[in-house]
């Protein structure tokens, strides 16, 4: 279908019965009905390009409503959604805006994947070498591995170890910046063999679990400044349970050491537990900004943990419950449908404006509501 007129139609077929195959009444409201996720998919993933690509330039914009404004690193998580749709779907619509993304993104951001923040430029190497395995681009694969090189640079013996927040703040030491590059050297150690990146998996990971992840409970923490040895352990976000426990079943993977697996089972209980509405059970709201972003990453790094066919059986029923609660809530109710927008509440529907780290969240979901249903896990 052309997609220009897709998205015309889209407010309309949406409701009705989206290209001939959703399931979906016309008057939705707050009922049961059966939700067609390949088909929810298919609307999110459309709608989310065809809103927030800034065709000109060649990345994603702020917002639905045109706002410019270039951020590095939700722009990793925006290609993240066009592979998961392109590898779902095989349509070159997403794998043309894959393409695009490369030289549009690296020239907003100085002609170079390069950045100050470690954590960003672990968010754009994933993201990246995912992309190459979807659209064999070298391209990627290349860009993925140089910013692999210079996010090394930002280990240090400050607090014993682990990879720097910032270029220039040495002595801040963060989940965000050491539990992706942990799952990004065990990604490329799985794929291409390098035994120094197995390595570099081992140590960055010993480093976060050491110095900020709780074995008691399963908490993360958000970071140590080396300086006095502070642990900000009051902040505890979605998005750092989802990249340890991640970055814990990647070295499972690795190892079989059935140690790892459990790491990634506390981390993920302890978000269903702590970090969720008391009132509904769903993930709290983290607000817009890059807070829009946090539940977006947990749920990936959650369905890759649900997926793993050594879980026990027990805990992935639990875990599928879970998930399927969030994602049929905000698909039938959280959702605006003319627009096919996501609000930073999975139970409220926004209105005419979403942030693209917000709304990048949700079609994550979506996205991967659609992969669990493929699965056979989310059986209505």
């Amino acid at each position: 279908m052309n997609k220009c007129y897709y998205f015309l139609l889209l407010s309309v077929i949406l409701l009705v019965q989206a290209c001939g195959k959703n399931n979906d009444p016309v008057n939705t409201g707050d009922e049961e009905y059966t939700i067609n996720w390949t088909t929810a998919a298919d609307s999110s993933s459309n709608a989310f390009v065809m809103s927030y690509w800034n065709a000109a330039d060649s990345y994603f914009n702020y917002n639905n409503s045109g706002q410019k404004d270039f951020h590095y690193w939700p722009q990793a998580h925006a290609l993240d959604v066009a592979v998961d749709a392109y590898t779902r779907t095989n349509d070159n619509f997403y794998k043309t805006t894959i393409t695009q993304w490369y030289d549009g993104v690296k020239k907003k951001n100085g002609n170079t994947f390069l950045n100050e923040y470690y954590d960003d430029m672990e968010w754009n190497a994933l993201a990246m070498l995912r992309a190459y395995n979807a659209t064999q681009d070298i391209r990627f694969k290349t860009s993925a591995i140089e910013v692999w090189k210079d996010i090394q640079t930002g280990w240090n013996s400050n607090a014993g170890g682990g990879i720097s927040w910032k270029k220039d703040q040495p002595y801040s030491k963060n989940a965000c910046s050491n539990g992706p590059a942990c799952i990004l050297a065990a990604r490329l150690f799985q794929q291409f063999g390098d035994a120094a990146d197995k390595e570099w998996a081992l140590k960055i990971y010993g480093w976060e679990k050491e110095n900020l992840f709780n074995p008691a409970n399963g908490a993360v923490y958000d970071n140590i400044d080396s300086r006095t040895g502070f642990v900000q352990k009051s902040w505890i976000f979605t998005y750092n349970e989802g990249t340890f426990l991640g970055s814990a079943l990647e070295l499972y993977k690795i190892t079989g050491e059935k140690g790892y697996l459990n790491d990634a089972i506390k981390a993920a209980d302890y978000t269903l537990n702590n970090l969720v509405d008391s009132n509904d059970r769903l993930l709290k709201s983290e607000g817009n900004g890059d807070g829009g972003l946090f539940k977006g990453v947990f749920v990936r790094y959650f369905a890759q943990l649900i997926l793993h066919p050594d879980l026990d059986a027990a805990t992935k029923k639990r875990y599928v419950t879970f998930f399927k609660l969030n994602a049929e809530t905000l698909w039938r109710t959280g959702t605006n449908k003319q627009l096919v927008l996501f609000g930073t509440y999975w139970k409220t529907k926004p209105g005419a404006t979403s942030e693209l780290t917000t709304q990048t969240s949700g079609a994550m979901l979506i996205e991967a509501a659609a992969l669990l249903k493929k699965q056979g896990l989310l059986n209505n």
